[in-house]
């Protein structure tokens, strides 16, 4: 099997040769090349268990983790369906080629700098807003509530949706699906007073006006949130508020 890999931010590709067993990950393999073939290969990774997001790739030109994509789904080509991303360099055939996530600067190899998404998130005011005043025992929400949020807490910023957005890089200023989810989860939130408020930070053209829902967001998300439900959601909000920009 060819394991094609960027290198020199995409200036070259290097072609490995290896034997590997398809019950494995794509990051077990990444492993595997590091220590018999190439020392030199950079790729980042954490906790290998899908929860830190660091080993975002692009797997045959679908942004994924490598730590949570089985290398035989990647060989059937069915890593994330069918989604809108231009052609990248060719997949040798019966092979796999890995490449860093777009967009965004590439240090080495697959290590990239997610400044850029990490500078649209903190923008979007993360934080939970809590009264001044704070209950004398504790919070509490209403099932549905929890229900509602949880659909958009269990992003790990791990930036492939971001990666796979056709409007990010295109339309300037444009926080992303990671970060618009984020402002909507808060608006959601009823512990947080005027939380109203969250949705005119991104009530502007190249915020919740400026997403195409092409989907690719929540179809690479390997937590399944669905960003283009809470811009849709959003919008709606907006419209029935009267508070378009």
């Amino acid at each position: 099997m060819i394991i094609r890999i960027s290198r020199d931010a995409g200036e070259r590709y290097d072609d490995f040769e290896v034997d590997s067993k398809k019950d494995i990950t794509v990051l077990d393999l990444l492993f595997k090349l590091q220590e018999k073939h190439d020392q030199s290969l950079v790729f980042r990774y954490s906790c290998r268990g899908a929860v830190c997001g660091s080993c975002a790739i692009m797997v045959n030109g679908v942004p994924a983790l490598a730590c949570k994509t089985p290398l035989a789904r990647t060989l059937d080509r069915e890593t994330a369906g069918s989604i809108h991303l231009p052609a990248g360099a060719e997949i040798p055939e019966g092979g796999l080629l890995l490449e860093p996530l777009p967009k965004l600067p590439v240090i080495r190899d697959l290590v990239v700098d997610w400044e850029p998404f990490f500078g649209a998130y903190r923008n979007a005011d993360p934080v939970l807003k809590a009264a001044d005043t704070p209950p004398r025992n504790e919070y509490l929400m209403d099932r549905e509530d929890v229900n509602d949020l949880e659909k958009y807490t269990n992003c790990i910023l791990c930036a492939l949706c971001w990666s796979a957005c056709p409007v990010v890089g295109e339309v300037d200023s444009y926080p992303g699906p990671a970060a618009l989810a984020k402002v909507y989860r808060f608006y959601l939130d009823p512990r947080e007073p005027g939380s109203e408020n969250r949705l005119k930070i991104a009530d502007q053209e190249f915020g919740w006006w400026a997403c195409d829902f092409y989907k690719n967001c929540s179809k690479v998300c390997p937590k399944g949130v669905p960003p283009n439900i809470a811009i849709g959601k959003a919008r709606s909000a907006l419209k029935q508020k009267g508070e378009t920009k």
